[in-house]
């Protein structure tokens, strides 16, 4: 099946030609563990995942690296200024650095695992490639991409490259350091970035290295280029990251990267939208106070809930969080794990219809496949579940596939529920049940709610039926 994207490099949706026939190399840009991952972040690794999985479905193997920053990421990330996020964070919480990257690092993966993300082929540390990065740095230099500003560090001077800025369609005359905070005056120009930054002489830092240049440490941008190169090849398939980093970090990768390599460094670019606040803001760290995985768990509400509210939208698009949308979709999700219990409760078929299957196969993979329309897919998988001429064992074997493709677990959770919904009652629950059967016979509705609350507090639901009544293991 054909592949689209959308190429934030030249701007339209186009079909994906591999550089090495059915194999995909793509680089994300991954967390800075300084902190716990807030939802924005988790939604752009959710977004790549589901594309790993597109790419999967359709037969192609994968080779994905993530990068884990752990060093060089400054506050003021356009301006190259401000306080490491790293050690800011080592002092926020009182212990090492090294022991803070590892901690949000742990908790990071944790997060990951709740929402159903495959881990990356590669998960590298910017720390593992200190020396890659300082020898990236003195070729640049030799090829006269450099300057020094004393007491600051080296810095990587934009005029030199003519395409900069032409990932989101920008030239250098027109970019400005417009809403940048303190704009440094010893620039050449305002989007000059730092390759290597010195260690303050007042304040010993707790990650530093030697360099040629002195003591110090990377820019952030920097490390991302030799990781993909070291672990991809001088030339890739896709890099991917939210939105934000095509201004700026993106666009200093490239040209830190092609006048080593060559053009194109990567082939397509995909960017992810925002998730935004009730105000429209955009999610950040930044601001203090955010929402991570931990205030969706304090509501009871599974994780991977928050993976099929972001499913039904687009990753073009922005989302706008709140607790209730979450709940809306959380009974939707319920909703499609109920049916897919029913259809587990149906053993009458053995076999699965090939020639089904392979129709509903490709109607739900399509959508997928044009740019990652996972909501289009849904709707499909939506029209099989209510399909009467589909026999459930097929059905079945298509909710497989779907759970393979988006990743949402509903064979999982399905067989959960089947599981409680199947298991034996004890007997002193039963006789409850009974005695509140006949008491809403007798119109006695006072002991029969009272006995609901009896069976009820024993961890079971009674359910009422045709016959007279079900009785359901609580979750």
């Amino acid at each position: 099946m054909q592949i689209r994207l959308f190429n934030t490099l030249t701007r339209k949706v186009e079909d994906f030609n591999p550089i090495i026939p059915n194999h995909v190399g793509f680089y994300s840009c991954g967390p800075t563990v300084y902190h716990y991952a807030h939802l924005g972040n988790l939604r752009t690794m959710v977004h790549n995942d589901l594309l790993k999985r597109m790419f999967l479905a359709n037969g192609f193997d994968v080779n994905h690296v993530m990068n884990i920053t752990d060093v060089g990421h400054l506050t003021d990330e356009d301006n190259d200024s401000g306080e490491d996020k790293m050690e800011k964070g080592a002092a926020r919480d009182h212990k090492s650095v090294w022991d803070i990257a590892q901690f949000y690092l742990d908790e990071f993966l944790r997060d990951a695992d709740d929402l159903n993300i495959m881990r990356p082929t590669n998960m590298p540390r910017a720390t593992e490639y200190i020396k890659e990065q300082i020898e990236l740095i003195q070729e640049l230099e030799k090829r006269g991409y450099t300057y020094e500003i004393p007491g600051d560090g080296i810095y990587y001077d934009t005029s030199k490259f003519a395409d900069y800025g032409a990932l989101t369609g920008g030239s250098l005359s027109g970019q400005k350091a417009g809403a940048r905070v303190e704009y440094n005056d010893a620039k050449r120009n305002p989007t000059d970035f730092a390759l290597w930054k010195y260690s303050p002489k007042d304040v010993k830092r707790q990650m530093e290295w030697d360099s040629p240049w002195g003591i110090g440490f990377p820019g952030w941008h920097t490390e991302c280029c030799v990781m993909s190169m070291k672990l991809l090849g001088e030339h890739f398939d896709i890099h991917t990251g939210g939105e934000d980093l095509s201004r700026v970090h993106h666009t200093n990768e490239i040209a830190q990267s092609e006048p080593i390599v060559g053009k194109p460094w990567v082939h397509y670019w995909v960017h992810f939208s925002f998730l935004v606040d009730k105000s429209g803001d955009k999610m950040s760290k930044s601001k203090g106070e955010f929402l991570g995985m931990n205030a969706v768990r304090a509501r009871n509400i599974e994780p991977i809930v928050y993976r099929y509210w972001i499913v039904l939208g687009h990753y073009q698009s922005q989302l706008a969080f709140s607790f209730e949308a979450l709940e809306s979709a959380e009974a939707g999700y319920k909703n499609i794990v109920r049916k897919v219990a029913d259809l587990m409760n149906d053993n009458t078929q053995t076999a699965t219809n090939q020639e089904q299957y392979d129709q509903w196969h490709n109607k739900i993979l399509a959508p997928v496949s044009d740019n990652l329309k996972t909501a289009e897919s849904l709707v499909v998988f939506q029209d099989l579940l209510k399909d009467k001429t589909v026999d459930n064992v097929t059905k079945l074997a298509l909710v497989k596939f779907v759970d393979e493709l988006l990743g949402l677990q509903f064979i999982e959770h399905a067989q959960k529920l089947h599981d409680l919904e199947t298991q034996e009652a004890p007997e002193s629950v039963k006789q409850m049940a009974q005695q509140r059967l006949e008491a809403k016979k007798s119109r006695d509705f006072a002991t029969a709610d009272a006995l609901r609350n009896q069976i009820d507090e024993s961890g079971w639901t009674v359910m009422d039926t045709v016959d007279g009544f079900k009785l359901v293991k609580k979750q």
